[in-house]
């Protein structure tokens, strides 16, 4: 037996680029803001902590494998089926079980050219080929994916608003661009930032979903709920791709502690409610000045920004992370999302709002 050998993961497995986070450290000896990964600086609700603080002396106990309580917590919430609804460990695992359900070698999955990176390592994991429909405007562009649909395409993914540009689709235009799709390609909306979106010809997914047989809608705790660290996610979905999901997930893939603090935090209207009203308030501050500084921010409806930096030696993106670190500031490079010249920066707490400002008025102002 030759001892070199070893198990070898399937033809492509390899290729795959790793996820990288946000950053959680600063090169700084201060205080820090940690504004790379887009988390509410808010928090959870009091009342999801509460629920979660219960569960402490229920740990043996396995948790309802059906999410029972937080299924029925949304569905009315929303308005919705509780049977059309399938929880999972974040929408990221969602977004990996329709991937293993639909795609398969020889097939294609679309998505956009600054597009969530966990969807070509959801497609490329499957087997299938991933085909990138290029943007207009760093936005989405129904026309542009149009044009890469073919008979092997299985799915779109389509986050709106996307991540990290902060742009999206009017209503009208996703609708369109499910006109042009064979009734056998899944359309998946991908709405994280849902919630906080101020727009009248936006819709999230709902209407599109209970309309058709090809459109499911995720969502997640992650954002305006605060509830980052317990990995919490649904989708909606017609019956027939409910019962598929169900078939494949885990049977107890959402933990007792993520179910009973995510029914307390949809909720908690009121604390959702401030959420929308810190981030729109601070977002549109935070846009105001940095233009004051001569940077150009594209105009964000989730709670991030998108800030260009020049294309010269001194006050490029990388050194403005540099300096930013060095300040505390935690941002996020867009290399991997191939926006090399920009940086994205959640939308924090005034303090660390003011902090970034500060920051880059004072790199701006170096040579």
């Amino acid at each position: 037996m030759n001892k070199n050998t070893h198990p070898v993961a399937r033809p492509g497995i390899m290729e795959i680029a790793p996820y990288v986070p946000g950053k959680a450290t600063a090169s700084g000896s201060g205080k820090v803001y940690k504004l790379s990964s887009n988390e509410t600086p808010l928090g959870p609700s009091p009342k999801a902590k509460a629920a979660y603080s219960e569960l402490a002396g229920e740990l043996e106990f396995y948790p309802d494998g059906g999410s029972t309580e937080l299924r029925e917590a949304i569905a009315a919430r929303f308005g919705l089926n509780a049977d059309h609804i399938v929880c999972g460990s974040g929408s990221d695992e969602l977004l990996e079980l329709i991937a293993a359900a639909y795609l398969g070698p020889g097939d294609e999955a679309i998505y956009t050219k600054h597009g969530f990176l966990v969807y070509p390592i959801a497609i490329k994991a499957n087997g299938a080929t991933p085909v990138v429909a290029d943007e207009v405007d760093l936005t989405a562009n129904v026309d542009e994916i149009i044009k890469k649909l073919s008979d092997r395409t299985k799915i779109v993914f389509l986050a709106n608003p996307n991540n990290p540009t902060g742009t999206y689709l009017a209503f009208d235009e996703i609708k369109r661009l499910h006109s042009a799709m064979p009734a056998d390609c899944l359309l998946v909306l991908d709405a994280a930032y849902a919630e906080y979106v101020r727009r009248n010809d936006y819709e999230a997914g709902i209407e599109l979903v209970a309309t058709s047989s090809n459109v499911v809608m995720t969502r997640t705790f992650s954002k305006i709920y605060g509830l980052a660290g317990l990995r919490l996610g649904w989708v909606y979905c017609p019956p027939g791709i409910a019962d598929v999901l169900n078939r494949i997930r885990g049977p107890f893939n959402v933990n007792a502690a993520a179910i009973a603090a995510g029914v307390a935090a949809i909720n908690d209207e009121a604390h959702t409610q401030k959420a929308v009203e810190h981030n729109e308030k601070w977002g549109g501050w935070l846009t105001d000045e940095l233009t004051k500084l001569g940077l150009e921010v594209t105009p964000s409806v989730g709670n991030f920004l998108l800030i260009h930096f020049p294309d010269n030696a001194n006050h490029n993106a990388h050194k403005a992370d540099e300096h930013l670190s060095a300040d505390g500031v935690i941002a996020r490079r867009m290399d991997g999302y191939l926006l090399p010249g920009a940086l994205r920066l959640t939308i924090g707490s005034k303090e660390a709002n003011h902090a970034v400002i500060d920051s880059l008025k004072k790199f701006l102002a170096g040579s």
